[in-house]
């Protein structure tokens, strides 16, 4: 009898499987970890929006042909 010590490659098979495991776990980890929408809103800081600086009435009366 012999005694096989080396450790056995995983077949294709078992290899997708677990990376499909894994990858589930991982997706499920991020669902949970994430802050809740309105917790985010609140967090974020409110932007101006859109300003017409001097420098932009500058461009648009350069622009115009």
């Amino acid at each position: 009898m012999t005694d096989n010590k080396t450790p056995k490659s995983p077949t294709r098979r078992e290899f997708f499987k677990t990376a499909g495991l894994g990858a589930a776990a991982g997706v499920a980890a991020g669902l949970v970890s994430e802050p809740a929408p309105a917790q985010a809103a609140d967090a974020a800081p409110q932007s101006q929006g859109y300003r017409e600086t001097d420098h932009v009435k500058r461009y648009y009366e350069l622009s115009k042909f």
